[in-house]
């Protein structure tokens, strides 16, 4: 029998109608940094870390983008988990009801081999993280993932007018619970 790998969650993806807004949300609300921004085929987003983990905010392009869940669908997505084997642990996880959806199963180098779990949530393993995210802080052998902080001269627009909405509502007095 075949060791299981432990995997890492280092990965949560938030599907949203406005990625700009709602990581600059994050960003003012708990600190989080922004790592890079994305237009790809899939999805049009924004990535965040804590420093450890990668929350990617994203907006799904089409319904097929979506694996399943729809364009207009607002929530979590999906959760990631760094692995030491992404095809051994494809096979463990199918064989105990992992449902494959996309990716290549069978690619050692595999980034974002997605599954079904049994109750229909979706998860990817990766061999290689995400921008952001360590794979085992603390520890001597930790692998962090470069963060490249690419913004995108097409999302400029965007990018401000969700900064500006999140100014002015510090510029507004909050009461105190108390009051």
């Amino acid at each position: 029998m075949t060791a299981q790998t432990k995997g890492r969650i280092r990965h949560v993806a938030l599907s949203v109608k406005d990625p700009w807004e709602t990581a600059e949300f994050y960003k003012q609300a708990v600190g989080l940094q922004e790592v890079m921004e994305l237009d790809g085929p899939l999805a049009e987003g924004v990535f965040l870390t804590d420093g450890v983990v990668n929350l990617a905010i994203l907006h799904f392009k089409s319904d097929e983008a979506s694996q399943g869940t729809g364009v207009d669908y607002v929530g979590i997505h999906h959760i990631g988990f760094w692995v030491d084997d992404v095809v051994e642990q494809g096979k463990i996880a199918r064989n105990v009801g992992a449902t494959w959806i996309m990716g290549d199963p069978d690619n050692p180098d595999g980034y974002e081999v997605k599954h079904t779990d049994l109750n229909g949530i979706i998860f990817d393993i990766a061999a290689h993280g995400w921008a952001g995210s360590q794979k085992d802080p603390g520890s001597s052998g930790n692998v962090a993932h470069v963060n490249p902080q690419r913004r995108l001269a097409k999302f400029d627009e965007r990018r401000a007018r969700a900064y500006a909405k999140f100014a002015a509502m510090r510029g507004k007095r909050v009461p105190a619970a108390a009051e």
